[in-house]
């Protein structure tokens, strides 16, 4: 086992050309390269799939800030024990709300964390489709739409949720680490 993962981590310089692209955008971006894509880069298939679900439920425009994407990641990541995407999306948090302290305040325990009603809202949808989603139903749908969300902020609510839970499972099997520089990041 490395540093970063359970599973074989990719060399940078070994890579196929788009993977290498891709991470030395980030590197460059961001000063350094977060371990999830050197842990994911060992599977280069499995890697661009992933990457392109990631950008089009998280960086595209929408119907949900990208700040309130995060807020659903960091919540629900919270409620998985995901300790990568509780770091990391807790960094992105920091930076894209302007706010050093929600990201810690919504891991810990959002219903007491300074939301306003729209957030409150969409955590309160995440963390049920997160925790319990064999109990998911209609009546969460109504209860979001009675608190205001439209159907395009509760469908992209559900796609970040879902995608990070599959994030939150692949961090767990491969027991990503959060790279160090994540925790100074918007502080």
């Amino acid at each position: 086992m490395s540093d970063i993962s359970r599973f074989p981590v990719a060399e940078v310089d070994e890579l196929p050309p788009d993977l290498r692209e891709r991470i030395d955008a980030v590197a460059e971006k961001t000063g350094f390269v977060p371990n999830v894509f050197l842990a994911l880069a060992h599977r280069p298939d499995e890697f661009r799939a992933f990457f392109a679900y990631y950008e089009a439920v998280m960086e595209r425009e929408g119907a949900l800030s990208k700040a309130e994407r995060e807020l659903i990641v960091v919540a629900t990541s919270s409620a998985n024990s995901c300790p990568y995407c509780v770091v990391a999306h807790g960094a992105l948090l920091r930076i894209r709300s302007k706010d050093p302290l929600l990201a810690d305040q919504v891991a810990v325990n959002y219903r007491s964390a300074p939301l306003d009603r729209r957030q409150r809202a969409l955590l309160d949808l995440a963390m049920k489709l997160a925790v319990a989603p064999g109990e998911f139903g209609d009546e969460d749908l109504a209860a979001a739409r009675r608190d205001g969300l439209t159907d395009d902020e509760i469908w992209e609510a559900g796609a970040v949720t879902s995608l990070f839970a599959l994030s939150n499972r692949m961090a767990h099997l491969a027991d990503i680490r959060p790279n160090p520089e994540f925790y100074g990041l918007g502080r």
